[in-house]
């Protein structure tokens, strides 16, 4: 992660002078003449979307969350967002998490199978969203071409989810087709069962994470609906802001398009590629020079805020990391 993060300054450059060299110096004008009040609440829904998130990373620790208290689960998840927007594909965010998780005394198995209940979470979220964006734009009529969009989303959200299930249903099979497929590689017998012990962990705690009481997953839904729910109306509210009526599901679909061609890009935090996506989907609805507007104040919120909330909570938590395992090496 450390060797990725000079991506950063040069695809933020690149990100910033997009919407400068669409629009010109009108642009700082239409920037200034935003309202103030619309910007402040935003940054405020961001900072609940952080407790949100750290009171679900709590629900999910379940029996380990008295090793992680509330601060310091608002400070890991603020250290994992920022990793995420700080690394291309967000390929940082898990290794951060696992990395904090464990070193408040979590097992390593449960950190990566809480991880991943979290995707997963995520997951059921986004399919259920489009389903009813599915079922608006069935209503509104709304340009035929994005139907085939909405659909190959809903097609390969449906495709990894069970995916997900057929792992967790069948996983002696898999273990033994893909013992077989790296015995042909020549991996040694002992890199084998060593990965095979690993995968036996993880599933073994993932389950114990998904099979808490219902009572708590269906909470854990809930607030991961109210975290997206907050975060995806970021955008509509900028729209609004600038003097413009778009409905909500059009605003949500723009953002999990831009955000899917962002992760296509392999840049930090999709910059660039979800730059030009967002401004190409909504430029039809608001113009150009709205469009870029918005998009510039829409990923200021939602990633360079990030950024610069996220960046002195991570340097401390991995500083203090590093002070110990020299102290623990000049007592050796």
């Amino acid at each position: 992660m450390r060797h990725a993060l000079w991506l950063l300054p040069v695809s933020l450059a690149l990100a910033l002078a997009i919407p400068f060299v669409v629009v010109g110096p009108a642009l700082m004008g239409t920037l200034l003449a935003f309202p103030g009040g619309y910007l402040t609440f935003m940054l405020g829904m961001i900072g609940l979307c952080w407790i949100i998130n750290a009171w679900r990373l709590r629900l999910l620790l379940a029996g380990h969350a008295h090793a992680v208290s509330p601060p310091q689960a608002l400070a890991t998840v603020m250290a994992t967002e920022f990793a995420f927007c700080a690394t291309p594909g967000g390929s940082g965010g898990p290794i951060t998490l696992y990395g904090l998780l464990v070193r408040r005394g979590v097992p390593a198995s449960r950190a990566t199978a809480v991880f991943a209940a979290d995707q997963l979470t995520d997951l059921v979220f986004f399919l259920v969203a489009l389903l009813f964006v599915a079922v608006y734009a069935t209503v509104a009529l709304l340009d035929s071409r994005l139907d085939w969009l909405i659909g190959t989303s809903i097609a390969l959200l449906s495709i990894v989810l069970a995916l997900a299930w057929l792992w967790l249903r069948h996983t002696s099979r898999f273990l033994a087709i893909s013992g077989q497929w790296l015995a042909g590689l020549r991996l040694p017998w002992r890199l084998r069962f060593g990965l095979a012990r690993r995968l036996l962990r993880f599933r073994r705690a993932l389950l114990a994470t998904l099979g808490l009481s219902r009572r708590r997953l269906a909470l854990v839904f809930m607030l991961c609906c109210s975290h997206w729910l907050l975060r995806y109306s970021v955008l509509y509210l900028v729209i609004e802001g600038l003097g413009h009526d778009v409905a909500w599901a059009w605003t949500f679909l723009v953002q999990m398009l831009s955000m899917a061609a962002g992760q296509v890009s392999m840049l930090p935090g999709g910059l660039g590629g979800a730059e030009l996506a967002s401004t190409a989907l909504l430029t039809p609805l608001i113009g150009l020079s709205q469009a870029s507007v918005a998009v510039l104040i829409w990923r200021f919120v939602t990633f360079h805020f990030y950024l610069l909330a996220g960046a002195p909570v991570f340097v401390c938590l991995f500083h203090r990391q590093f002070l110990l395992r020299r102290r623990l090496s000049w007592r050796r």
